[in-house]
């Protein structure tokens, strides 16, 4: 019986340790000052209160205890319904982190190297060539041929030549336009595959490898994943990662009973908060999570909630495991979480995410080993291993003046760290 008791508490040590699950803590257990987390809840109340944003949820999880889970101001602010905790968000780029673990699970399955040509799973990707210029008379352009073949690795770093539709820079936005490729944001309609395969004949904006251009690339790894898995991009998520994770309110499209808990899209016009509208000749719909819909963006699709990212975060500072599941190995993870780009390029990115290297720790207020990114709704996130520390702030804004509230949530967590 004793022998029972040792072998469970051992096992219990090594599962706090590496499998932890997020539990909600005392601060000033965790060496969070309760006192100076009042600073934090004043500054995201300014927000509210100047009419700067609606509202915001943060969320700061330390070794693996949630001691800061808050919601500030509205979710519906002319009808004054106050933001919960578990309104869901639409969270944009954080899709990319969730698309590079989908990909990276099936590079540990033995489905491709890291160096393949992406040409050899999506043919249309073969022979690429780069722009050499645009006729804006007719938007037509001429080419050059590419030096070499796309990467897997090159997508997952945003080094390979690809560029963002509606986003981009404007001979690409032109272009992309001109061949109906979208964003992924607020298109629910046609297929992941058919836009793909249309953005494989389409030109690069520079020789693959040689530069950082934040672009498609990690749609073009959502078909990827589809190809290799022989699942959509949704079933593979929902199978593969959200229930084993028991992330329950991640999704592409909303189920219809969840639909009251998405927050709506704000934006700032003529200095006064509105809601956001269907922009004239575009046919983007705000409230497109909140339909069904067919377009699965890897890049830019999914809506969630700020625990239901906590536990994907927390899956990585645990090294490959959460819930009692192991999706990746600690070998994977740490390969994932080393910088991956070479001279000339000088953005610090790993196999999905942003890093914090000695390269550029002298900007940051994280540690070393810190990664990192963020939704084009004003949405942050980071994840710092050293610190044992998971941070988020959510909110609902399009194009919005105060990005960098984000910037200041993660000073405003760091100066309450006491211990």
């Amino acid at each position: 019986m004793k022998k029972l008791f040792l072998l469970f508490v051992v096992y219990g040590l090594n599962f706090s340790t590496h499998g932890q699950v997020l539990q909600p803590g005392i601060a000033k257990e965790n060496g969070v000052s309760a006192d100076r987390l009042a600073q934090l809840d004043k500054t995201i109340n300014d927000y509210v209160e100047k009419g700067q944003i609606p509202g915001a949820v943060v969320f700061i999880a330390r070794n693996g205890k949630i001691v800061h889970h808050k919601a500030f101001g509205y979710s519906d602010a002319e009808n004054k319904v106050l933001l919960k905790k578990d309104d869901i968000f639409r969270i944009a780029s954080q899709t990319k982190a969730i698309t590079s673990l989908a990909v990276m699970m099936l590079f540990e399955e033995g489905k491709f190297f890291l160096d393949d040509p992406i040409s050899r799973y999506i043919p249309e990707f073969k022979n690429p060539k780069v722009l050499a210029s645009v006729n804006w008379g007719d938007t037509t352009y001429s080419t050059t041929p590419a030096k070499s073949e796309i990467t897997i690795r090159q997508l997952l770093t945003h080094t390979s030549g690809i560029d963002y539709a509606d986003i981009g820079s404007q001979d690409f936005k032109a272009i992309y336009a001109k061949a109906k490729v979208t964003s992924g944001i607020g298109t629910p309609s046609s297929l992941l595959a058919d836009k793909i395969k249309v953005l494989g004949g389409l030109p690069l904006k520079h020789q693959p490898g040689e530069q950082f251009t934040y672009g498609l690339n990690t749609d073009v790894l959502g078909y990827l994943v589809e190809v290799l898995s022989g699942q959509s991009l949704d079933q593979y998520f929902k199978t593969k990662i959200f229930q084993p994770l028991g992330m329950t309110d991640t999704y592409f499209y909303l189920p219809k009973e969840k639909y009251t808990r998405l927050v709506p899209l704000y934006q700032v016009q003529n200095g006064k908060l509105i809601k956001m509208k269907i922009p004239e000749g575009k046919g983007v719909n705000p409230n497109y999570p909140a339909t069904e819909g067919s377009y699965f963006s890897g890049g830019a699709g999914l809506s969630s909630t700020t625990e239901d990212y906590a536990k994907f975060l927390q899956f990585f500072l645990n090294k490959g495991e959460y819930n009692g599941v192991r999706l990746l190995s600690r070998k994977t993870v740490e390969l994932m979480l080393t910088n991956q780009t070479q001279p000339p390029v000088t953005e610090q990115f790993g196999l999905g995410f942003g890093l914090e290297t000695d390269k550029n720790d002298y900007k940051n207020i994280y540690s070393l080993g810190s990664f990192s990114w963020g939704g084009a709704f004003n949405t942050h996130y980071w994840a710092d291993p050293k610190e044992k520390l998971v941070g988020m702030i959510f909110t609902n804004m399009y194009a919005s003046p105060y990005w960098s509230i984000g910037d200041k949530f993660k000073i405003l967590t760091y100066q309450a760290i006491a211990d």
